[in-house]
């Protein structure tokens, strides 16, 4: 397996030092990786510990805290729910959402239920409520480099994403066993939202499809994110900024028995934030492929119909 040759970029360097950075290695792999972005690494271990605990409860207990009806918006979604975009089985995961917490009688509350959390383990909702909060800001530094790159201001992206309909996803990929057939553990798909930054991709099994069609390894040095584009700015540049299919094979080996665990954070845009093509992605050779506006809601329920988390 080949593995994708993608910058190592650090958050630590300017908007404008970062943006023809984070711009070119965009456009050609729809995905990045930065170090130094900030995040405590001493809060990052304690969430990959709570992770682990969760997982390990019985089913019956985490299947408490699983809402059908609400595309998994909050709390738990069960092994094998997911399904990628055309594919024939469902993914082999299940995992946990933590969103973004408004108050009461926010304008955007109808759109965003409310967050719940698990008796246990201890803690959860203490570390994941300030890793949230980590991750919003890391975002936030990415998106202004982003914005340079496409010739906006860099604080354009404020307004579109202030409070946001962002997800934190806890993900368990559980051993592969010989009754998982064709499935894998997550099916060749595009991520809904704006960008996604992730941890715990040092694991084996994440690839990104080339422009080639090889699929290439994504290895990121330890505790770096890995960032890629979502529809969501595929849509908003016309697709300047790709979104790139990627998915995680199953292991191989003695690996086959071991989980995976990885915690992708998808930011999100406003509920109510309407797409218009941004006009300096519009050219004569690259005409608008989005001439009807939506809006970003509009965009998340359909998407979230064709995975298979709404019906």
């Amino acid at each position: 397996m080949d593995i994708a040759e993608i910058p190592i970029l650090s958050l630590e360097e300017t908007p404008h030092a970062l943006s023809a950075e984070i711009g070119a290695t965009f456009r050609r792999y729809g995905f990045a990786m930065v170090r130094d972005h900030g995040i405590d690494h001493r809060l990052i271990d304690e969430a990959w510990r709570l992770t682990v605990e969760f997982f390990a409860l019985p089913t019956e207990e985490k299947m408490r805290y699983f809402i059908p009806g609400t595309g998994g918006a909050r709390g738990y979604t069960p092994f094998r729910t997911e399904i990628a975009k055309g594919a024939a089985e469902k993914d082999l995961k299940e995992f946990w959402h933590i969103g973004r917490g408004l108050p009461e009688g926010h304008l955007l509350a109808p759109t965003m239920p409310p967050n719940i959390w698990p008796d246990r383990p201890s803690g959860f909702r203490d570390v994941f409520t300030r890793l949230y909060a980590e991750f919003d800001r890391a975002g936030e530094r990415i998106l202004a480099a982003i914005a340079l790159d496409l010739g906006l201001n860099e604080h354009w992206f404020a307004s579109a994403i202030e409070d946001g309909n962002s997800v934190l996803r806890l993900l368990h990929y559980p051993p592969v066993s010989a009754e998982a057939g064709g499935a894998i553990r997550a099916g060749a798909h595009e991520d809904i939202n704006l960008i996604t930054l992730l941890l715990g991709a040092e694991e084996a099994g994440l690839e990104l499809l080339g422009r080639d069609g090889r699929w290439l390894s994504v290895a990121p040095p330890e505790g770096a994110l890995v960032v890629n584009i979502g529809d969501m700015l595929q849509r908003l540049t016309n697709h300047v900024l790709p979104s790139t299919t990627h998915r995680v094979r199953n292991p191989s080996g003695d690996r086959a028995a071991y989980s995976r665990y990885s915690m992708p954070f998808f930011l999100h845009l406003r509920s109510d934030f309407r797409f218009e093509t941004l006009p300096q992605c519009v050219t004569a050779e690259n005409p608008d492929c989005y001439p009807v506006s939506i809006t970003a809601d509009d965009y998340l329920q359909q998407r979230l119909r064709e995975i298979g988390l709404k019906g």
